[in-house]
């Protein structure tokens, strides 16, 4: 796969969004906004249960909006960098390896205060929504893996 060629199969979708160096490159527009290093990949991957998002944020940057949700949890996990994420006032100290999990109503901004690129990924999926995880909701065939 090339980068943003997405390849679909019956039971999957799969891209390649390139190294986390090349995430700058991305850019999501909304309404009166445009948020640089982002892209989702929610109507590219076809998710039909969460959206995701993978992010870069330049030194000295921030989220330019104090944002709360109506009905989705979000879990920030970060790959590379450091910064500060504030929710509902309380401000945490987050670096490469840091994960957090935000309510819906938890009222959210962040930003990078270091000298190098905060690489993250957000995933977002409606709170109180799992019933079923990990192998309880698994079959497992018989069978090995062909890797051919």
């Amino acid at each position: 796969m090339t980068n943003n060629e997405v390849k679909t199969g019956t039971h999957f979708s799969a891209i390649d969004t390139g190294s986390c160096q090349q995430w700058p490159d991305y850019t999501v527009e909304l309404p009166g906004m445009e948020i640089p290093g982002k892209l989702f990949l929610k109507d590219l991957l076809n998710l039909s249960g969460c959206e995701i998002s993978i992010n870069s944020m330049p030194a000295g940057g921030g989220m330019p909006i104090y944002h709360n949700h109506h009905q989705n949890e979000e879990v920030y996990i970060f790959i590379q960098g450091q910064g500060q994420l504030q929710v509902d006032g309380e401000t945490l100290e987050i670096k490469e390896g840091s994960i957090v999990r935000i309510s819906p109503e938890g009222e959210r901004i962040w930003r990078n205060n270091s000298d190098e690129p905060l690489v993250y990924i957000i995933i977002q999926v409606k709170h109180n929504s799992l019933e079923q995880y990990g192998l309880h909701d698994a079959t497992i065939p018989e069978k090995a893996a062909n890797w051919s």
